[in-house]
């Protein structure tokens, strides 16, 4: 059973394989425990190690992780790669919850027309998804 958070699909990341980035950013599509999953342009065989950065945080979230599946998507390939350090897990739900907060805020623009600052939306997030976060049955993004 997958202990996967489904989460937006817009959270860009930064894939290198051999000091090579690949074509163009890709987007994240779940954050587990262990690692993550993403679409690429091009297989990645199983066990290469690669370089995963999530420009979008700051600090920048960076890491070294393994490839553990690569399958044929409709757009391309879908990979999924486990982290190296156990305590990238930690980070990347950090950064995680940080994707969910800017989400909410342009759904709140989007359906509200208000627009938040970070500091805004965190705040409104924090007090109304946090205490069920990671929780997969909840909504985060609402």
């Amino acid at each position: 059973m997958r202990q996967f958070i489904r989460h937006p699909a817009d959270i860009p990341i930064e894939v290198c394989v051999d000091d090579q980035r690949m074509h163009a950013k890709r987007h994240i599509h779940n954050v587990s425990l262990g690692g993550l999953s993403f679409q690429s342009d091009r297989p990645i065989e199983y066990g290469v190690i690669v370089e995963v950065k999530i420009p979008f945080v700051r600090p920048m979230f960076e890491t070294k992780a393994r490839v553990v599946w690569c399958s044929v998507h409709e757009d391309g390939f879908e990979l999924g790669v486990e982290f190296l350090n156990p305590e990238d897990a930690f980070r990347a739900r950090m950064v995680e919850q940080v994707c969910y907060i800017e989400n909410y805020k342009k759904v709140v623009f989007q359906t509200e027309g208000r627009l938040l600052t970070a500091e805004e939306a965190a705040e409104e997030w924090i007090g109304k998804y946090a205490s069920r976060f990671p929780n997969p049955g909840a909504e985060h993004n609402q």
